[in-house]
């Protein structure tokens, strides 16, 4: 069997499980890896058969998805292109981590596409929204990346096809100790801002990991890193308590290490609302901005929050075979709508 694995770029943590995944894949059967999207921090440790720039997301300073952005790097002929001359057609079976390039060469070709990852686990009315539903954003979770079938991870089983997260190896070989020190990655806000905020609790010790920073530095009770992968994880085991964006895979590996979570949600992104609802319902804190009285919230995290008491088991092998069987899947009705197919036909 044939198999291009296909995973989007922006934002680190679809990288980080794919780190998992490939090896594993390429065990099974004849792997192919193609990413898109321009804005990672995470390097894979495979060849990369195709590479695209896709449709990468950008963030304004304050914490938002920054429309402006986003729309001036994107660019449509180039996307349209990549989608026609992928040739999916000379694989099995496509096995798709919310990567459009892929996805939409597999509508347009009829080639066989299962979608795996957390974004999978929105097909399924059953995983947690916020109160108040995006229609815009559901449009988006179910046709960014349309698929034949899906299998997708969560914080919890919400439904037959979900899964627990894919945990790396990295951080299940990690002995969780509690140095008495906070973690925080917040990558959708400009360092001084947080940094501001973090030196108003002057009686902890804070490390941010910053998209920016390239040599460590500190300030007064702030050391500031650059985000790499095994320095951010041995902070995150070291550390007493995890703040971060309300993503996936962050707050899932400080579930499994026994860290109490806070989570401030990208201001605009859908998907980030759904997973605070999912957090917060599992008991983690969960605050909407950063603002005037976010000191005073850290505090109360600080002295009230506890772990979580979730086992996350090593199932990624068993999840894999499954995929490769076509088994415990969800079959997906792929209809794109009208704004996606308009798109591909121009």
């Amino acid at each position: 069997m044939k198999i291009l694995y296909a995973v989007q770029g922006t934002g680190n943590g679809h990288l980080s499980r794919a780190r998992e995944i490939v090896p594993l894949l390429q065990q099974m059967a004849e792997t192919d890896v193609m990413v898109s999207g321009t804005n990672s921090e995470i390097i894979l440790n495979a060849p990369l058969k195709y590479r695209s720039q896709g449709l990468s997301i950008f963030y304004d300073k304050d914490g938002g998805v920054s429309l402006r952005k986003t729309f001036k790097n994107l660019h449509s002929g180039q996307l349209k292109r990549d989608i026609r001359s992928l040739p999916v057609e000379d694989y099995d079976l496509v096995i798709n981590d919310f990567e459009p390039v892929s996805a939409y060469a597999c509508v347009l070709k009829g080639v066989p596409c299962v979608g795996f990852g957390h974004q999978a686990a929105f097909l399924s009315k059953k995983s947690p929204r916020p109160k108040r539903r995006s229609y815009v954003g559901e449009f988006i979770l179910k046709n960014y990346a349309p698929c034949h079938h899906a299998m997708g991870l969560h914080f919890d089983t919400f439904d037959t096809f979900i899964h627990r997260p894919v945990i790396r190896q990295d951080i299940r070989r990690l002995e969780p100790t509690d140095q008495g020190h906070y973690t925080v990655y917040l990558g959708h806000y400009h360092d001084q801002v947080v940094l501001d905020q973090l030196t108003q609790v002057p009686d902890v010790e804070w490390h941010l990991f910053s998209k920016t920073a390239k040599t460590i530095v500190s300030e007064r009770n702030v050391t500031i890193l650059p985000i790499a992968s095994q320095t951010f994880a041995q902070s995150m085991a070291s550390c007493a308590g995890l703040i971060t964006g309300a993503g996936f895979e962050a707050p899932a590996e400080a579930i499994y290490l026994g860290k109490k979570v806070m989570a401030i949600p990208i201001k605009g992104q859908y998907e980030q609302k759904c997973n605070a609802r999912a957090l917060q319902n599992l008991g983690v804190t969960v605050v909407k901005k950063i603002g005037r009285r976010f000191p005073e919230k850290l505090r109360d995290w600080l002295a009230q929050a506890h772990p979580l008491q979730i086992d996350y088991p090593d199932q990624t092998q068993q999840l894999l075979e499954a995929i490769l069987k076509k088994e415990g899947l969800r079959k997906c009705n792929v209809k794109p709508k009208k704004l996606f197919t308009t798109l591909l036909s121009l």
